[in-house]
């Protein structure tokens, strides 16, 4: 076997995972809401960041805040529809585990509004 064909033997998995990773991003975005609206606040976020010039570190915590935000929310989603999967009735457990990765999202939702409070506010102060 040479070298070639074992690289290809490591590529090919590698690419599949990419592809089942995308997959669930665009599932997530086809059917939940809120991923959606993460989506479009991004955008606008990254539109101001372009247009008020912010720093390289400001940059950082903008691409942080939404890239876990995105991944806190993917994680959100694959929670609820284990726990659906798992049970078709009503049961406490099931409800915490979804109340759980909720909440774990709301609190990484209002730490980026602070983040991005913190980094906006100045530059429309500025404006005016």
């Amino acid at each position: 076997m040479n070298m070639d064909s074992l690289d290809k033997k490591k590529i090919i998995p590698l690419i599949r995972s990419f592809t089942y990773a995308i997959t669930g991003i665009l599932t997530a975005l086809k059917s939940e809401r809120n991923m959606r609206i993460h989506a479009i606040s991004s955008v606008v976020v990254l539109f101001f960041s372009y247009f008020f010039s912010i720093t390289k570190i400001e940059w950082l915590f903008v691409l942080i805040s939404i890239g876990g935000m995105f991944a806190l929310e993917l994680m959100n989603t694959a929670i609820e529809r284990v726990v659906d999967l798992a049970t078709l009735e009503y049961h406490p457990l099931a409800k915490q585990a979804k109340d759980l990765a909720a909440g774990a999202v709301f609190v990484y939702a209002i730490l980026s509004v602070i983040i991005g409070i913190v980094i906006f506010l100045p530059y429309l102060f500025s404006l005016f």
